[in-house]
């Protein structure tokens, strides 16, 4: 058992009393994979329970139209909503995960995973109140893609960044948005030629917050 790295992202359950749960983490291997991996697919069946150490993961499902829609990222300290769905369920992944990073977790058998579950009050707690977030989470962001103007939804996700400049490209402001890369595109350049925005090769540069910010008050858009 890694001990520091326990104590430094799951500090709870060295924390707890419960006898299982060190039989859990003694039982959790360590996996580290490069970035860029593909780590489940539709179809895949799901012989681990991940907790996240470092790095991030995106999950995505492609539309009819072949388009990549982004669900939502797991990064350190969380578990990944599919993964929890798919053990809980006995079901494959119904959508497919990439590393943006390199990744570490713990990974925990599933037969692990399911004793605990079933013997553990502490687990059990655990596995269901981050399911719960992850799920909110999720129904939230389909609701913000589905609902609203691109201008509204692209201002919005250029500010939630919380700074001047932006490491992003157009493909993957794309992806989180849920939309086509031609169509941010356009978009940025209008925004640009309000100079509310500075376009680069590779990142964004926010010029007028302040403006960007009222777009969010617009029905429709500009």
């Amino acid at each position: 058992m890694n001990e520091t790295l326990w104590k430094r992202h799951f500090p709870e359950f060295l924390a707890s009393n419960d006898k299982l749960l060190g039989q859990l983490m003694e039982a959790a291997i360590l996996v580290k994979i490069p970035a860029g991996q593909q780590i489940f697919y539709p179809g895949k069946s799901c012989d681990n329970y991940l907790l996240m150490l470092s790095g991030s993961v995106k999950t995505q499902i492609l539309s009819s139209d072949g388009r990549e829609i982004l669900l939502y990222h797991v990064q350190a300290g969380e578990s990944c909503v599919l993964t929890t769905s798919c053990l809980l369920g006995g079901n494959d992944y119904p959508a497919e995960g990439y590393t943006e990073s390199e990744v570490s977790a713990f990974a925990i058998p599933s037969h692990v995973f399911h004793r605990c579950l079933q013997q553990s009050d502490f687990f059990r707690e655990f596995v269901f109140r981050n399911f719960s977030k992850r799920l909110a989470d999720v129904i939230n962001r389909m609701g913000a893609i589905s609902f609203g103007s691109i201008d509204q939804k692209l201002a919005k996700t250029l500010l939630a960044f919380g700074s001047k400049t932006i490491h992003k490209t157009h493909n993957e402001l794309a992806l989180e948005l849920g939309t086509a890369r031609e169509v941010i595109s356009r978009h940025l350049k209008r925004f640009e030629s309000l100079g509310w925005l500075s376009l680069n090769r590779g990142n964004i540069e926010i010029i007028d917050f302040d403006s960007l910010k009222k777009t969010l008050n617009t029905n429709g858009g500009l």
